[in-house]
């Protein structure tokens, strides 16, 4: 009878391990799936390459030349796909402080430039905004993300007010105290309003000095995550 005591506690060891296992992958499915909500969609323009102009023959010959402003509506943030305990989930953070404008001569945007409070960039959970603000991206040390065109962009033929157009841009981004070229595509679109744009520049972390932010033990994410926007300009 003796001999069978250590036996049953390892048999109950193990069970309470697996069930510990089990409201762990269990509670973690149930957290994104049915409390935590959809993962926000990809910023972008709404009218995704379609029409929303008044058709006003005028709008297409309008001038947009001048400075124009990043204004209230703009977002900047992340998409980062990670595993916490077995679960698939696209961690997502975003802020609106920021400012930027861009300068057009004629037809040809021949400067821009927008910065990011990198410290008030925000996710669905607490834990990951206190990693992401320390050890992450150590906003202490580094706390604006900027991006700065470093080639002209032709806009000829311009577009009439709502005809969203594909640009291909050249910029300088820097990220944690490292500055790197990208080149990437951009979506405009001019409206009532002034003019949005919207693109995802991706980021391998390494190219930028990021510590891979997988927490050993609970959460692991790839080694490259998406910066996204969209921006809006009014005229200054």
């Amino acid at each position: 009878m003796a001999r069978s005591r250590p036996r049953r506690l390892a048999l109950w060891l193990l069970g309470a391990a697996a069930a510990v296992v089990v409201l762990v992958v269990g509670g973690t499915f149930v957290y994104f799936h049915f409390i935590a909500g959809p993962t926000p969609a990809p910023l972008g323009l709404k009218t995704s390459g379609s029409v929303r102009a008044s058709g006003n023959p005028a709008a297409a010959s309008s001038s947009v030349a001048g400075s124009w402003q990043v204004s209230r509506g703009s977002l900047v943030g992340y998409r980062v796909q990670e595993v916490l305990f077995g679960q698939n989930h696209t961690a997502v953070g975003r802020t609106g402080a920021i400012t930027g404008h861009i300068t057009i001569s004629g037809t040809t945007v021949t400067s821009g430039a927008i910065t990011v409070q990198m410290a008030t960039i925000t996710s669905d959970a607490s834990e990951r905004d206190a990693q992401f603000r320390g050890r992450i991206m150590d906003t202490s040390s580094y706390p604006t993300a900027t991006l700065t065109l470093t080639r002209p962009i032709a806009l000829a033929p311009l577009p009439a007010v709502g005809v969203v157009r594909t640009y291909t841009v050249s910029a300088s981004l820097t990220l944690h105290g490292h500055a790197r070229q990208v080149t990437f595509p951009l979506q405009a679109e001019r409206t009532a309003q002034g003019i949005e744009v919207s693109g995802s520049i991706p980021i391998l972390f390494v190219d930028w000095g990021i510590p891979n932010p997988s927490f050993t033990g609970f959460v692991t994410t790839q080694d490259h995550g998406v910066l996204e926007f969209l921006l809006k300009f009014g005229r200054s």
